[in-house]
């Protein structure tokens, strides 16, 4: 694995949900909590252009970049699809962004946002070649992709892409199997193509804080840390994940986070079983128990991945969060949609759950088409 040694411990702090008063980031909170996140010797930071209302790279100029020295500081900042239309539209993008952020150079830089769609833009639009260009100035030191698709497209990208140095995927202990997110396999991926891996979402948007009470129970019994250091330290486990991004959103959040990851130590035999007991509790809270054998599939004519769907609506139904929506519009950007059923039934006649599956594909393309 390519180590990046400027890099100094496992946990960045990630601007992309800040604490906010009176509608505005609290500036003055960011500032506290970017002063302690330095004092206990962690040195990574990440935005984007779009986060906090495109107010994120402003944060960082006000609270990091103009009150610490260079040195002190790891930034990452990325090329986002929604800001560009053309190749000649990159570097004055680019250019942009480092004035933002008041910086010279970007520590990492990373290809936004990776699925199908978004990856035929920067091939067409030649943003690889055009940020490799900025690496070979000076002006970044690390080149990357963030990516939001399933594990075979990552595993393309990287094959025809051999110069990203670092890959950030979603990984958390939900999504771990999800087939949709595919956290598993595209770390798996990642660690095929020798590339180090970022993660972020480990406690996906602060679900995997927010536990039904069963689930919660079981790591209560566990031991006394919080449920984000459960999440958090399993997405730092493996060893090739050398970056855990945290979204922390108030000085709480922070001393949280820091308190467990200044001295990491990947999880135990026995913290690891008790994720597994709060998976399965998921897994029994599923709205539509499907078990994934796959009859439906050899009788589909249309070819529609009905159990990927329903485990993405029975995800939806648990969390309520916005990119289960996001992964079922990459799937469906090579495979037929939900309303593209014909009703004509064999499904049902396979199944040997019974489930009323015309109805509940109804049900799929409700939420999310």
């Amino acid at each position: 694995m390519t180590a990046f040694p400027e890099v100094k411990k496992k946990l960045g702090f990630g601007f992309m949900r800040l604490p906010m008063k009176k509608g505005r980031i609290d500036t003055e909170e960011v500032n506290k909590m970017v002063d302690h996140f330095l004092e206990q010797g962690f040195n990574y930071f990440d935005t984007a252009r779009g986060y906090m209302g495109g107010k994120s790279e402003w944060a960082i100029r006000e609270c990091l970049t103009s009150r610490h020295p260079r040195s002190a500081y790891i930034l990452t900042d990325k090329l986002s699809s929604e800001f560009f239309s053309k190749q000649s539209d990159i570097r004055p993008l680019f250019e942009k962004q480092l004035r933002d952020c008041g910086v010279d150079y970007f520590d990492f830089y990373l290809m936004h946002a990776m699925d199908m769609r978004i990856y035929k833009k920067f091939q067409d639009c030649k943003a690889f070649e055009t940020a490799y260009e900025f690496k070979k100035e000076g002006r970044i030191r690390h080149f990357g992709i963030s990516f939001h698709d399933q594990a075979y497209l990552l595993d393309r990208i990287l094959t025809e892409h051999p110069e990203v140095e670092a890959v950030q995927i979603q990984y958390n202990y939900a999504d771990y199997e999800d087939p949709a997110v595919e956290a598993r396999k595209c770390s798996e991926v990642c660690e095929k193509h020798g590339k180090p891996v970022l993660v972020m979402e480990p406690v996906k948007g602060g679900n995997l804080v927010r536990l039904p009470a069963k689930a919660d129970r079981i790591l209560r019994e566990a031991g006394s840390g919080s449920n984000a250091s459960y999440a958090i330290r399993f997405a730092a486990t493996p060893e090739h994940h050398f970056m855990v991004l945290s979204g922390m959103s108030s000085m709480k959040d922070m001393l949280d986070n820091v308190s467990y990851m200044k001295n990491f130590h990947p999880l135990n035999e026995m913290e690891t079983e008790a994720i597994r007991g709060v998976v399965e509790v998921f897994r029994s809270m599923d709205f539509i128990p499907c078990t994934t054998c796959g009859y439906c599939l050899r009788s589909c004519p249309v070819g529609l991945p009905i159990p990927d769907f329903f485990s993405l609506l029975n995800t939806q139904k648990l969390f309520n969060t916005w990119n289960t929506g996001y992964y079922y519009r990459n799937m469906t950007a090579t495979v037929p949609r939900a309303s593209d059923c014909i009703k004509c039934g064999r499904c049902e006649e396979a199944c040997p759950q019974h489930l009323k599956i015309r109805k509940l594909l109804k049900q799929v393309a409700r939420e999310f088409e």
